[in-house]
């Protein structure tokens, strides 16, 4: 199955300037199977989205369909067929 992700110019540096990414997965699927499919292409962006547990980083917020994974089942979220899945970094400062 497809899933389209989609991500901030903040991340582009990250997926060689792309700002939208397809990612092929086995169903059924989860955010963390995603997240693990493209750090395999994309260390550097897996670095800037997870701690080193494997956890989303607090100033990482990821929607699956316009959902926020915080608060569904976290990286267990189900990623279905045809799902867009956006991930925001949040930007702070004054």
């Amino acid at each position: 199955m497809s899933v389209r992700v989609l991500l901030p110019r903040l991340l582009s540096d990250c997926t060689g300037g792309r700002t939208t990414v397809d990612v092929d997965l086995a169903d059924p699927a989860t955010v963390r199977a995603l997240l693990d499919a493209l750090a395999t292409e994309h260390p550097v962006f897996d670095r800037r989205v997870r701690d080193e547990t494997g956890e989303l980083r607090r100033h990482v917020n990821v929607y699956v369909d316009g959902e926020e994974v915080r608060r569904l089942d976290g990286l267990a979220t189900p990623v279905p067929p045809g799902a867009e899945v956006m991930v925001v970094q949040s930007v702070a400062g004054g």
